[in-house]
């Protein structure tokens, strides 16, 4: 979707900004949905694209196409929207740094552009669980549901810390700039000690997970830079710097209106899960899903089909009443 020059809240614009998105469900022609069904807008993580919440999308899921049309978008800087990487007008260095709040007012102009109105429900994981929370609380009037995963209301230290090692092992990489960050964000910050002993067993297992991961990543096409870009704008996240909050966290999540599910694992190496917690708390009436697992930040995703299966049917009951 062509957005023209888009203008972000630092005051500079990205010129001829994009945003791709897909449409799963009835649509009344290609990327409209059909009149008086429910959306749901579904909202991609960090270093991720529209495809982020296929796990939850499908019959008798929780996102089922056949009883709404679920919008899954793809985020500013993950390579498929506007990015450092793909930008003609403003390459690499020469892209605006973003924030989370632009990748919202992006997908905001995205949705009216196609004549979506309210929201049935907004969904994310890790940092699209942080771009759900930012749409209730800046657009309250349009979302009556919202599920976040394992996000946080204000980036914590630890999360920054964890985005600036990322951040170091790409720079200093050169050519082989993946192979510091895949251990640190696909292994050590994704999982959980138990999970890793678990699932690879041995020194020699762990290793060798490493370096086929590392060449699986490769073959992605993730550019560092659109990562670098991406990580900066999780660090600056902060709902309370929404404007008319003067900075007060508790304030912006105490504004949000929306029946909200917040979900996270009692252990996350990366978006600690007190975060999700304290958010839940501050929300009024929402409710807080602890998942049981030993998955760590990976719980909200595909690869525990024990917490998926919980989280397809608490999202299925959440979107039905």
């Amino acid at each position: 979707m062509p957005l023209g020059d888009f203008p972000l809240e630092s005051g500079a614009s990205i010129r001829d900004c994009t945003v791709s998105y897909v449409i799963h469900g009835p649509q009344r022609a290609p990327g409209v949905p059909d009149e008086g069904v429910p959306v749901v807008l579904a909202l991609s993580a960090i270093a991720s694209h529209h495809h982020r919440l296929d796990f939850l999308i499908g019959s008798g899921r929780g996102l089922d196409p056949a009883k709404m049309a679920i919008v899954a978008i793809d985020a500013l800087g993950n390579g498929l929207a506007s990015s450092p990487s793909c930008s003609a007008a403003q390459p690499d260095e020469a892209f605006p740094r973003f924030t989370i709040r632009d990748m919202v007012a992006s997908q905001a102009a995205v949705l009216d552009a196609i004549g979506v109105g309210r929201l049935h429900a907004v969904i994310g994981a890790s940092m699209g669980g942080m771009q759900a929370l930012q749409w209730a609380v800046s657009h309250p009037q349009r979302v009556e549901r919202l599920v976040a995963m394992t996000p946080m209301a204000r980036t914590t230290a630890w999360a920054a810390a964890v985005n600036e090692c990322s951040r170091r092992a790409l720079t200093v990489g050169g050519l082989r700039a993946w192979d510091a960050w895949v251990p640190l964000m696909q292994l050590l910050a994704a999982r959980t000690p138990e999970r890793v002993d678990t699932e690879l067993g041995g020194a020699a297992q762990a290793i060798d997970w490493i370096a086929g991961r590392t060449a699986w990543w490769v073959e992605q096409g993730f550019a560092p830079i659109d990562w670098l870009y991406q990580s900066w704008a999780y660090d600056g996240h902060d709902l309370g710097t929404t404007p008319g909050f003067g900075g007060d966290t508790q304030a912006a999540l105490a504004s949000i209106r929306a029946r909200t599910l917040i979900a996270a694992p009692p252990l996350d190496l990366y978006n600690p899960a007190g975060a999700a917690r304290e958010a839940a708390a501050a929300i009024p009436g929402a409710r807080f899903v602890g998942l049981e697992t030993d998955w760590g930040h990976q719980a909200a995703s595909a690869a525990d089909p024990a917490s998926a299966a919980r989280l397809v049917a608490e999202i299925a009951a959440l979107l039905r009443d």
